[in-house]
């Protein structure tokens, strides 16, 4: 039985995480979970799943919690909330599926306690990717990726020599609006970006794969999982998601690895791994798919992906202030203040204006973060 907590369990990869436990009540217990506002939501999965531990946003939220959740369970809220069920619990894994930076400092307690993390939330390795690898590393705490791509790099890699890699190719959709131009881009609103071709995504993550920032992020993020330098890491158009990513060795062999669009699977295969499990999911028929299609990257129709690439090479707080400023205008796109285009320009700008600090600890990190936000707001 595998004890798991879960940081951000109402959202969508949290609600297939559940998914997942529910189908195999005989291998997973959920042990904790964390919530941001949707305390509705949150107080059915404690009902059904009836962990020890819950925490949401705010301290209201937390004493009307209090006062519905079944008898031994016990809420937090806040940071101090996130950090309490990633390591105040005996689970042996944990899962991080909320959005943005806030769960950094809830992974590093739960590397410090020894758990397993099968990570979700890309702006924790980009944010903080030397802090949070090299404490892993000294704890020898193991990293399962649960983005598509990263677990199929990951399975991809599995028994083979990482000195004859040459290199790793990241498949992306290209979002919502792969097929228009700059000046279609002009007149697009949210709901439109919202209606992602492939994918059932939260509504953060279906903008960020429009804009390219996504993939973007991923980039930095597979530059620590795999510990490979940026020119080895390369992104590929893939309307179908089909293919999730490949690499490629030296004697020219790609290996990759293919599926329908379904999150539950990296999720289960995290949760499992080594192991693999049934799942009640469609399986793939290529004779029915018929043809997948392919594009190279064209990175002035996605300058965002460009600018990821800089940040990282750049690295230092260069990548924690790409992402803090991105949260910010998606935010603000979301809430129909700036338009689509915007995004972007905001994201020019304030990376422009940072000079990035190298090896940062934490406290600069969030510096750097409060500081992108703070202009990207403006």
């Amino acid at each position: 039985m595998k004890k798991i907590a879960l940081l951000g369990s109402t959202g969508s990869i949290g609600t297939q995480t559940l998914q997942v436990a529910a189908e195999h009540p005989e291998r997973f217990r959920i042990e904790a979970l964390a919530a941001g506002t949707n305390t509705a939501l949150l107080l059915e999965q404690v009902r059904l799943f009836k962990p020890s531990k819950v925490s949401v946003a705010t301290r209201e939220a937390a004493e009307t919690l209090k006062t519905e959740v079944p008898a031994g369970t016990q809420v937090f809220y806040g940071e101090e909330g996130l950090i309490e069920i990633a390591a105040g619990t005996d689970a042996d894994t944990l899962v991080t599926a909320v959005t943005g930076s806030m769960g950094l400092p809830a992974t590093l307690a739960a590397i410090d306690e020894g758990k397993t993390i099968a990570l979700a939330n890309k702006e924790t390795l980009v944010t903080a990717g030397h802090l949070v690898m090299s404490r892993a590393e000294r704890k020898n705490v193991s990293i399962l990726p649960v983005d598509s791509e990263h677990s199929a790099i990951f399975q991809c890699l599995n028994g083979e020599p990482k000195d004859r890699l040459l290199g790793i190719t990241l498949t992306a959709s290209g979002g919502s609006f792969r097929h228009l131009s700059r000046q279609e881009l002009e007149s697009v609103t949210v709901e439109d970006a919202l209606k992602h071709p492939n994918w059932s995504m939260g509504a953060k993550i279906t903008i960020d794969s429009a804009t390219m920032v996504n993939k973007g992020l991923e980039v930095i993020e597979a530059h620590w999982l795999f510990g490979l330098s940026y020119d080895k890491i390369g992104v590929l158009l893939h309307p179908e998601s089909i293919i999730h990513s490949f690499v490629e060795f030296e004697d020219t062999s790609i290996i990759a690895q293919l599926g329908n669009p379904d999150m539950r699977v990296p999720i289960q295969y995290a949760l499992t791994y080594p192991d693999r499990i049934p799942l009640q999911a469609n399986r793939l028929s290529l004779a029915q798919i018929g043809k997948l299609n392919f594009r190279e990257m064209d990175f002035d129709r996605f300058p965002c992906l460009r600018m990821a690439y800089e940040c990282g090479k750049i690295g230092g707080t260069a990548p924690t202030v790409f992402n803090a400023a991105n949260e910010v205008a998606v935010a603000r796109f979301l809430r129909r203040e700036i338009s689509f285009l915007q995004i972007e320009d905001i994201l020019a700008q304030v990376v422009g204006r940072h000079k990035a600090e190298m090896n940062p600890d934490l406290e600069t990190i969030r510096e750097a973060d409060a500081w992108a936000r703070r202009i990207a707001a403006e």
